[in-house]
């Protein structure tokens, strides 16, 4: 084991990549096994995308209340029993025959799990551990979220198109509980020191409640928001998407991991980025790629543009996430960098669920995502207009 590995720095960027590694995989077998679990069980979409919608909602309180907690409490409890719980959930997922079932198991209790061992606990742990690179360490961890995404969607991909989707949760249930045993040690367990404590200096900065009356914390928030809005209206619908538009399911599950790849090199960049010029410029980048790509699918809808957009649209998928704890830091101090990235990516999250219920919606209405397409290409144009308000870097209160 080389000596970085064998650093605090190196431990905590470790355990946090295959922390999300796991979970960034598994949250998108829905997307996945949409169109055969409808099929086989004669539901609409919308029954799927409410159960969606549900775990967006939960997952982003689950965040909030992890934050806090990461701010005071070991980091071992939170995150080792959120694995736990997705464990069970998502396994006991193989087994449902009724709408109430997923919305019990994915929408609430997966959700519960997933929202705990998540971006937030894991992003306090790697700042705390790398203060000085804390936008590239960021990255780095959140990467984890990406290759996940293309090699446990890959591998999913191939198990449903060989033994079905029940399997797809099965395998999903046995691989947490792996990574459970295999990452538990390597989490820190007793409350670690502030994050500005473990570089030898006073933690300082503004209140949760003192950081909500400042207009920049309203500007984020409201970035953020679209940002989930975007972000699970696509990894809901586009597997289905693009298989209405004559891709094959074999190759529409595995565009969805092939965004994983291209979301690889955006999150690495935007950590990067972040802390060599501030978290804003690759945040505007992120929305003007995103237009672009909605703005290309809404008037061309071929399986050469559904595969373009697709890729574009994942360089993009988990650019901000990174870049949460640099504007927050930034903006408001450390001494509740949990609480308050917590709150911002709540909501993220619940917007999140919004369009992804939306996006099936739509389609259950209309037959087709246009209408939707259309207002998430608005709604990016809107996101990259108050992310450039942002330009102002004020020094946090201590």
């Amino acid at each position: 084991m080389t000596p970085f590995l064998k650093s605090k720095a190196g431990i905590a960027i470790v355990a946090g990549f295959f922390i999300l590694f796991i979970g960034g995989g598994a949250r998108f077998a829905i997307g996945l096994t949409l169109r055969p679990m409808v099929e086989e069980l004669g539901w609409g979409r919308s029954e799927i995308g409410g159960a969606v919608a549900v775990f967006q909602v939960v997952t982003a309180f689950a965040m909030f209340f992890a934050g806090r907690a990461a701010d005071r409490m070991s980091l071992r409890l939170i995150i080792g029993g959120g694995l736990a719980v997705c464990g069970i959930a998502i396994g006991l997922m193989s087994l449902v025959t009724q709408p109430w079932q997923v919305f019990g198991l994915y929408g609430i209790l997966f959700a519960l799990g997933n929202g705990t061992a998540s971006v937030i606990p894991v992003s306090v742990m790697v700042t705390r551990a790398a203060p000085e690179r804390a936008g590239f360490a960021n990255g780095i961890v959140s990467a984890g979220m990406s290759v996940g995404q293309l090699l446990i969607v890959a591998v999913l991909a191939a198990v449903l198109a060989t033994v079905g989707w029940r399997s797809v949760f099965f395998w999903l249930g046995a691989v947490h509980a792996v990574f459970l045993g295999a990452l538990l040690p390597l989490i820190p367990g007793a409350r670690a020191h502030g994050i500005a404590e473990a570089a030898g200096a006073p933690r300082a900065g503004l209140t949760l409640r003192a950081s909500m009356r400042k207009r920049r914390f309203w500007l984020l928030t409201g970035v953020y928001a679209i940002c989930g809005f975007d972000d699970f209206f696509v990894s809901t619908h586009v597997v289905a998407f693009a298989q209405d538009r004559g891709v094959d399911a074999f190759m529409a599950g595995n565009l969805l991991a092939m965004m994983g790849l291209t979301g690889l090199a955006g999150v690495v960049l935007a950590g990067y980025w972040g802390d060599r010029s501030g978290p804003v410029a690759a945040t505007a980048a992120s929305f003007a790629a995103r237009a672009a790509s909605f703005g290309l699918v809404v008037f061309d809808q071929s399986p050469a543009s559904v595969t373009i957009f697709a890729l574009v649209f994942g360089l993009t998928f988990l650019m901000t996430a990174p870049l949460t704890v640099l504007f927050v830091r930034e903006a408001f101090g450390t001494a509740h960098l949990g609480a308050i990235a917590g709150l911002i990516t709540m909501i993220h999250h619940i917007c999140g669920g919004l369009g992804a219920w939306i996006g099936a919606a739509v389609f259950d209405a209309s037959g087709r995502y246009d209408a939707a397409f259309l207002l998430m290409f608005t709604a990016s144009l809107a996101a990259l207009a108050l992310t450039l308000m942002l330009r102002a870097h004020p020094k946090p209160a201590g």
